[in-house]
């Protein structure tokens, strides 16, 4: 079996690529960021990908231009006045070779200075700024807080820089950006473009990285990330681009729309209706641009590429517009099974690609370095998701001679080549077995970003998130058609085929909910689909919102509330008992992650499965016809993948149906693939295991699986 794969290349490793290309099956080669396609291989016979950028590699257009480099929103440190004026110094703390004061438009008319102390702006004529020193003056309150909001050109790409640093780059010309939706720029690009496709003709994808607008990505004064925010519109700014967004909206813009307070409207943010205008003004306008310069790669007969990443604000895939750009296909970098399960699922294009890691970056390919270890590990949480929802193709990125040159990483990467097109092999296109029915995660985002809950950018961890975030991570492989809703959803009826709503994340984040709980429609509905035979689990701070009483608002619901020191004076008499179908496979410690403090558990159909001390970690209680289970925290791990499939199908009230395809090791996991009669068994971890496969609730096959195996059997239910 061969293709499906894309490698990267460079100049300096032509007979190497050449060797790798035929030892692996390779059908496609691609140049990386700094790199070009060496013209040795122009005559190979594979599919050529080019990296293109719309932003940057261009300083000499920029410089020209510097009223049309692109823009981002910043915040000031925040100052205490001590008298009553007070200096502000505008880039302190900011790394001035990326970032440089926009001192061409009217402040007046595009800053916002704000008292944060009372939440009030100070009207313009009570501030001035000092272009020559680069600092704001203000009348003050003494001893009130103050910050400026203000505009700066990037005058270093973010991603260059990123790339400069890591790579330890030297007497490399730092990267301009420019604002391909300004005018005179919008032209350019568009030129530029159809000479480029003109002058390479020998390219056959035109791999877009991405479109326009980079993700929030600010260093500081030490070169060190100081934001990041994967999914930010910070950078999406310009005078020109938000007076159209005015006369769009029909009203005034604030830059507290976009720094919001100085957390930039993180996706941990519950959204504001502004917020929500400006993303869907920016998704319109860039999926249309977009749209013009894949036509113009349309008409060289060329296929169009976008990386899901960069520059891929206002391209959101789930967004209502990405459709409309017509793209050929995406690609993106795989971390985990969410990551991977965010590409695979975008609908709208002809095929999906993904860039498994690690990364050939000398970071990871260095004295220390594990890249093995990180292929294997990456490998085993991607399959999952694969085994669902598979990429149509898969493909590496970075500098290939420092693959080739580790011991053994090569083999590593034939073993995951080879086990991607069997899935493909024997799946022949059809869809995996899932259970008859829907499960829904609800956060306030909905369906506009699919498998993007609880992360703070693309597939890092996080001590604050990891808890929470497992339970997508856990859902990527499981045999569930999974749903994506919003609270305006549920206040609109939820419909039939939803069996399960997930509930995760902590109180006052868009991911529990925040104000959204006491909304008396949210709240109804969700009771009356329990009530009458639903499923509801709840994660850290499920229903989260002090009032009336109570913390969790659907504590009836889920059998547990959150102490918050207001009834301590109320005595609870909390005992656990573990006889549960939820733990019929689970041997040994439960975990729950940082988890979630002071839970416990009331009212009158409860039962405690676990507890720390005196308060509950995992609690399941009926309620009506339907049931609930609430977790502390369930971070991602084969235990807890086997913890929350048993927990959905007991919320669902459909036990009997998790047998019809199952395996009893809960470090392996099965996927049925019913048309074509070929089951997949998968060991997930490090280790030899053993393990049972049961059709029908039948023993079917005793299995001893090596590490990491994937091992496929027939699907014997007809036999």
């Amino acid at each position: 079996m061969t293709g499906r794969l894309t490698l990267p290349t460079d100049a300096d490793i032509i007979d190497e690529t050449i060797r790798l290309k035929n030892l692996l099956g390779a059908d496609a080669l691609r140049d990386c960021d700094g790199t070009e396609m060496p013209e040795a291989l122009l005559s190979e016979p594979v599919k050529k990908y080019a990296t293109y950028y719309t932003t940057r590699k261009d300083n000499a257009w920029a410089m020209k231009h510097p009223e049309e480099i692109q823009q981002e929103y910043l915040i000031s440190n925040r100052i205490t006045a001590r008298g009553e004026t007070l200096r502000i110094r505008l880039m302190e703390g900011f790394h001035t070779e990326q970032l440089k004061v926009n001192t061409l438009d009217d402040p007046k008319r595009w800053w916002e200075v704000i008292d944060r102390t009372t939440g009030e702006v100070v009207p313009t004529d009570a501030w001035e700024f000092d272009e020559a020193s680069g600092e704001v003056e203000i009348r003050t309150i003494p001893y009130h807080e103050y910050t400026v909001s203000f505009l700066a050109f990037l005058i270093w790409d973010p991603v260059h820089m990123y790339n400069f640093i890591t790579n330890d780059w030297k007497d490399t010309p730092h990267q301009l950006t420019y604002d391909v939706r300004q005018p005179k720029t919008k032209q350019y690009v568009k030129d530029k473009l159809k000479k480029w496709c003109e002058d390479n003709p020998h390219i056959d994808v035109v791999r877009f990285t991405t479109f326009f607008h980079q993700f929030t990505l600010t260093f500081d004064d030490k070169k060190r990330e100081k934001y990041v925010e994967w999914f930010g519109y910070s950078a999406s700014v310009s005078p020109y681009i938000l007076e159209q967004f005015e006369k769009w909206a029909g009203y005034k813009f604030r830059p507290e729309y976009i720094v919001d307070q100085g957390y930039h409207n993180c996706m941990f943010r519950v959204p504001s209706r502004q917020f929500l205008d400006f993303i869907e003004f920016q998704q319109i306008e860039v999926c249309a641009l977009a749209k013009e310069l894949v036509d113009i790669v349309h008409s060289y007969g060329k296929e169009a590429m976008m990386f899901l990443g960069d520059h891929w604000i206002g391209t959101e895939p789930y967004g209502k517009y990405f459709a409309g750009i017509g793209l050929d296909a995406v690609v993106g970098s795989v971390g985990s099974g969410v990551t991977l399960r965010m590409i695979s699922d975008i609908k709208g294009v002809d095929y999906t690609e993904g860039r498994l890691l690690p990364y050939f970056f000398p970071d990871v390919f260095c004295e220390g370095g594990d890249p093995i270890g990180e292929a294997r590990d990456n490998w085993r949480k991607a399959r999952r998701a694969l085994l669902r929802s598979p990429l149509d193709r898969i493909g590496y990125g970075g500098y290939l001679k420092l693959a080739s040159n580790w011991p053994g990483f090569i083999d590593e990467i034939q073993n995951v080549v080879t086990q991607f097109r069997e899935i493909h092999e024997n799946m022949q296109g059809t869809a995996s077995y899932v259970a008859p029915f829907k499960v829904a995660i609800l956060n306030c985002w909905g369906s506009q970003r699919r498998w993007m809950s609880n992360q703070v950018h693309h597939a890092i961890w996080h001590r604050e998130t990891y808890s929470a975030e497992g339970v997508l991570e856990c859902l990527s492989g499981m045999p569930f058609e999974v749903e994506f809703i919003s609270f305006d959803d549920v206040r609109n009826g939820i419909p039939e085929e939803i069996k399960v709503i997930i509930n995760v994340g902590d109180a006052y984040t868009a991911f529990s909910g925040a104000e959204n709980w006491i909304d008396e429609k949210v709240l109804t509905n969700i009771r009356r689909f329990v009530d009458q035979g639903g499923g509801f689990i709840g994660v850290g701070e499920p229903t989260a919102y002090q009032y009336q009483g109570r913390y969790f608002q659907l504590s009836d619901v889920l059998g547990v509330d959150r102490e918050m020191c207001f009834s301590l004076s109320t005595d609870k008499y909390n005992e656990k008992n573990d006889d549960h179908f939820i733990l019929e496979d689970i041997d040994g410690a439960l975990d729950f992650g940082e988890g979630t403090s002071r839970v416990y558990a009331q009212g009158g159909h409860y039962q405690i499965l676990a507890m720390d001390g005196e308060y509950s970690q995992l609690v399941v209680n009926e309620y009506g016809r339907g049931h609930s289970v609430y977790f502390a925290g369930l971070p991602y791990s084969p235990q807890n993948c086997r913890l929350l499939l048993r927990a959905i199908y007991y919320a669902a009230g459909m036990e009997q149906e998790m047998k019809r395809y199952y395996v009893t090791n809960v470090d392996t996991e099965v996927t049925v693939f019913q048309k074509t009669g070929k089951i997949a068994v998968i060991n997930n971890s490090a280790q030899a295991q053993h393990t049972e496969l049961y059709i029908k609730g039948k023993c079917a096959y005793v299995l001893d699986l090596k590490p990491g195996e994937m091992r496929w059997v027939d699907d014997m239910e007809d036999r």
